[in-house]
């Protein structure tokens, strides 16, 4: 079935929605973007995503191209018109169409381009993995400084996801200075007993809407959080591992560079995580 995608203000067939070839996306990889999930014809924690879009676009001195509630509309119909019961709703904005090529911003008045189209992801959140865990590598991060800014540069993320691949594991983690800094296109944990590690928020690594979510649970369920750096030896000799991320919940790692973490499978502390996750999140999805 041909998807409806929304283009500037229009929902249109996927096969004629057209993007100039001088939008700076194109040219310049200058946008940010953001993927909700929907479970349940639901969206999972669009408040969330919708503060850090405004974040991502203040830090890039770019243009909302509409209101949150006119955002959450656009969803809305996106979901209904494409039936839409579990999968993702992805959502891009770029610094428009300045007529032509230049390292310059254009002009402040120029119109941002926005676009969100579905993706149908029947069964999401019972993903088989999340009973039988990731195994990962870990890659040296070689990403531009601003991690925090969700911004659509993701040539290296991609690059790494393909040494992944080609190493027949399931993702990577990125090392910086010898500290995991996150996966791909995740946050990454280390469990230690009762006792949840992970890189503390800065620069560094996307301020992860999951992460928050998952870290509030977790403090709630009397579970101890710890924000630092670690290595990868000390996460290969965790108890736990597991990553989280707006399509992959809480997903647990059982192996990196070929190390078993813990026993090798997945143990108690994370399903019971991904559990209160997907329980918490189902009661305030809208």
């Amino acid at each position: 079935m041909t998807r409806t995608v929304y283009l500037n203000g229009d929902y249109l067939p996927e096969t004629e929605a057209k993007v100039s070839i001088f939008d700076r996306g194109f040219l310049m990889s200058d946008g940010v973007y953001e993927v909700t999930s929907v479970l349940g014809g639901k969206l999972i924690d669009f408040a969330g995503h919708c503060a850090r879009l405004g974040r991502s676009l203040s830090e890039l001195g770019m243009a909302a191209p509409c209101s949150d509630a006119e955002l959450l509309a656009i969803h809305r119909e996106l979901v209904t018109l494409n039936d839409i019961t579990d999968g993702m709703i992805y959502l891009q904005v770029t610094r428009g169409n300045p007529g032509d090529r230049d390292f310059a911003y254009p002009p402040a008045d120029t119109k941002p381009t926005l676009v969100l189209f579905t993706q149908n992801k029947p069964g999401l959140a019972d993903a088989p993995a999340a009973k039988t865990g990731w195994k990962v590598i870990s890659v040296a991060d070689e990403r531009w400084g601003r991690r925090d800014i969700k911004t659509t540069q993701l040539l290296y993320p991609s690059m790494a996801k393909m040494m992944a691949k080609a190493a027949h594991v399931d993702d990577a983690w990125f090392v910086e200075d010898g500290m995991v800094t996150e996966g791909t296109s995740n946050n990454a944990y280390i469990v230690k007993g009762n006792r949840i590690i992970t890189r503390a928020l800065s620069h560094d690594i996307l301020h992860g809407i999951t992460r928050a979510a998952v870290l509030r649970f977790a403090a709630e369920a009397q579970m101890e959080v710890e924000e630092r750096n670690f290595t990868i030896a000390e996460a290969q000799q965790a108890d736990e591992a597991f990553v989280t991320s707006a399509s992959a919940f809480v997903m647990p790692v059982v192996e990196i560079d070929g190390a078993a973490v813990g026993t090798g499978a997945v143990g108690h502390l994370v399903p019971r995580l991904r559990e209160i996750y997907l329980e918490e999140m189902a009661k305030a999805a809208i």
